[in-house]
């Protein structure tokens, strides 16, 4: 008999999805005997689990730039059985169940989606998502401020990525991306002169809106600035450690060595690391 490979593929998804199916039904029957069999989850709420939960895509994030892929599927674990968590609590309040979270989902990706499940034609990315955007401020219910939908509690840097994006999606953006500098350049001069009045008031307003242009300037560049920052932040704790470490061995503490002599192993940290 002769087999297609196609068929061939089309069977090993199916026992994929198959085997995806059982995975999550098992979840789904784990979180509620926990529920109802562990004093610890009996107590949850959505209110006690919140923390958790900022806490788990925080850690995702660290697997994430670590490139641990062990640890990112580890933490998508995590997150995933929050995820079931807070919609065994809506089923038992009658709010909503994993179903209609699935349901939801799945009807909002198609929606915003119109150019592979309908008509709608795009060029690139570009237009999809602009095309996101402009279907989001017509859902229903939803509200019609293009920038009420980025989250309160999100940290600033990341906050001031989301807004400019956002207002990127709605048309409001430079025509070309070089331009953004002359913008940071001018933040630069504003604060400085407020550096030089001492007027720590406008100091701080003038280095949030450098801040903000820089960001802007991330974007266009189509870099992450919390990702970057980041990156930056550990490679700063990497060398200063370095500088820590050769102190101590040579009988020192960090305040008895010259910024001379700091900057000299500062040098040699970042040697190494080429």
């Amino acid at each position: 008999m002769q087999i297609k490979i196609g068929n061939l593929k089309n069977d090993k998804r199916m026992n994929d999805w198959e085997k995806e199916k059982e995975a999550f039904a098992e979840l789904l029957e784990v979180i509620a005997t926990l529920r109802t069999g562990c004093p610890w989850d009996r107590k949850q709420t959505m209110e006690s689990l919140r923390a958790l939960s900022i806490e788990e895509v925080y850690e995702l994030g660290d697997a994430i730039l670590d490139k641990d892929m062990e640890e990112v599927k580890k933490e998508l674990g995590d997150i995933l059985m929050h995820i079931v968590f807070y919609a065994r609590i809506g089923s038992e309040q009658k709010a909503f169940d994993i179903t209609g979270v699935l349901q939801g989902i799945c009807d909002k990706l198609k929606y915003r989606h119109p150019h592979i499940y309908g008509e709608t034609k795009v060029e690139n990315a570009e237009e999809v998502l602009q095309n996101w955007e402009q279907l989001k401020l017509k859902e229903k219910g939803r509200k019609h401020r293009v920038l009420e939908g980025v989250p309160v509690s999100l940290p600033a840097l990341v906050k001031a990525y989301r807004i400019q994006d956002k207002a990127r999606g709605a048309g409001f953006d430079w025509e070309r991306r070089e331009e953004v500098w002359a913008k940071v350049k001018e933040e630069l001069a504003e604060f400085e002169t407020e550096v030089e009045k001492a007027d720590s008031v406008k100091m701080e307003e003038e280095f949030g809106d450098l801040l903000f242009a820089v960001v802007n300037a991330a974007r266009l560049y189509g870099i992450n600035p919390e990702n970057a920052l980041e990156k930056t932040n550990r490679k700063f704790i990497r060398r200063f450690g370095y500088i820590e470490e050769k102190t101590k061995e040579s009988g020192k503490t960090l305040k008895e060595m010259s910024l001379g002599e700091m900057e000299e192993l500062w040098q040699q940290a970042k040697q190494e690391e080429v």
